[in-house]
């Protein structure tokens, strides 16, 4: 029985990697099926089974990407005990994953065309807005932005963050946008 449950998720692994590199390289809607499932070696059987259809997959693909993203923030933040600087460092490490381009176009171009505003949104607060939000109240809890409303402070940086990795994604050629995203947020955050 567990060598079944194993191999079972063995497919669904092998499934969500080349499926994540087709709807990187192609997009969601020029990314097929077939495709993915004879890279796999696998049936669409296989694929239904696990994923119900193209758009659960890249559901799957959405939230996988998402918690590497969440992982790298997480683990850039820990860098630091001082809470401000976790929130920097954990800013600058969201763009500057979300500008690669696996997660730039599923997690900002394809993910809410694709799965619907409110659904984006929904997995996105469930994700990396969870600990933003948790940040910025301990944030609070210390003595910063005392008078401002941490559900919206977290609306603000949460967009501010994923309009800001789109330019530097749109800017490939210039090395400096980066860095000009990050003054741009120490200027609003130390204000």
């Amino acid at each position: 029985m567990k060598r079944t449950k194993e191999h079972s998720q063995e497919t669904a692994d092998k499934l969500l990697g080349i499926a994540r590199v087709r709807f990187t390289e192609l997009g969601y809607a020029k990314a097929s099926l077939e495709e993915i499932v004879a890279e796999a070696g696998m049936t669409r059987g296989a694929l239904y089974h696990h994923y119900g259809n193209k758009l659960g997959l890249f559901k799957a693909v959405v939230s996988a990407v998402q918690a590497e993203v969440g992982e790298m923030v997480a683990r850039e933040a820990s860098r630091s005990e001082d809470p401000m600087e976790q929130l920097i460092l954990g800013c600058k490490a969201f763009v500057e994953a979300a500008v690669s381009p696996s997660a730039r176009r599923i997690l900002l171009l394809d993910g809410p065309a694709v799965l619907g505003w409110e659904a984006w949104r929904r997995m996105d607060e469930e994700n990396a807005m969870r600990h933003l939000r948790e940040q910025l109240e301990l944030l609070q809890a210390r003595g910063y932005y005392s008078r401002l409303s941490p559900a919206a402070m977290t609306s603000f940086l949460s967009g501010a963050l994923n309009e800001s990795a789109l330019w530097i994604a749109e800017r490939p050629d210039e090395p400096g946008a980066l860095d000009e995203t990050m003054a741009v947020i120490l200027h609003m955050l130390q204000r």
